[in-house]
């Protein structure tokens, strides 16, 4: 690693782990790119959001010390996802108040932990990408990514770049999707009706692919397109950005 190149720690995600790999590919590109050293420890595993949403802080306080053991040796930690990556930076100080020690710890990687698009825009100042995507695109802000984490122009300055892409906005951009991680399986009838018009909006604005950068979100999304018989395309902007979308089909849709 040369003096300049940043070291920098991919927490992966439990769903693009076991669902979307390729958005984590995607996001070593985009950062190699950018002359970043990546490194994806072994040991990693949930950020604990789960539990901690539902109240058991015990289990989410085991995982994030978890976390932290494994990534506070970089110079930042990266995530593909807006509500993985403010779990880490917002969540884990609150979650060790009580604990002057781990508090600490947790303290020091909040500062250095980013979302995808924010470290990429803010951290790296990338401006342009190398891609092209000859299609409409409509792009879905999550919650966590929007309210917590401020992120809002990074993904549509990036985009702008890519070749042959036009962005059409949906009138509810910021509208949740209904997916809330645990709160979908809770309420499911309450987050299908979110879901169906969160898909509403977005089917009016007439474009061909839906976008994000919350995986959760576009796979709630996409599932609820899918059994509506819709036919627009949902993938994650990583792919888009580091033009891999021909290596992959969009979500919820097989190869064929």
């Amino acid at each position: 690693m040369s003096e300049n190149e940043k070291n920098v720690g991919l927490f992966v995600t439990c769903l693009v782990d076991l669902f979307r790999p390729t958005v984590a590919f995607a996001a070593v590109k985009l950062m190699e790119d950018a002359g970043c050293s990546i490194c994806v420890p072994e040991r990693q595993t949930c950020c604990g959001q789960p539990a901690y949403n539902s109240g058991d802080n015990e289990d989410a306080k085991a995982m994030a010390q978890m976390v932290i053991e494994e990534f506070e040796q970089f110079d930042y930690v990266v995530a593909p996802s807006g509500s993985c990556a403010a779990m880490i930076r917002v969540h884990y100080p609150e979650l060790f108040a009580d604990c002057p020690d781990w508090l600490t710890r947790a303290q020091n990687l909040s500062t250095k932990t980013y979302e995808l698009l924010t470290f990429l825009s803010d951290v790296l100042h990338v401006d342009k990408v190398e891609a092209a995507l000859d299609r409409t695109a409509t792009y879905h802000d999550s919650c966590s990514g929007l309210r917590e984490l401020g992120i809002k122009q990074q993904p549509r300055k990036l985009l702008d770049s890519v070749e042959g892409l036009e962005l059409v906005e949906a009138e509810q951009a910021e509208r949740c999707c209904g997916f809330g991680g645990t709160f979908c399986l809770k309420f499911s009838d309450i987050s299908s009706r979110i879901t169906d018009d969160k898909c509403d909006d977005l089917l009016k604005t007439g474009a061909q692919t839906v976008l994000g950068g919350d995986l959760g979100c576009l796979m709630n999304i996409a599932g609820r397109m899918t059994r509506r018989g819709e036919t627009v395309e949902v993938r994650h902007i990583a792919e888009v950005l580091a033009d891999m979308c021909d290596e992959v089909p969009p979500i919820s849709q097989g190869k064929g």
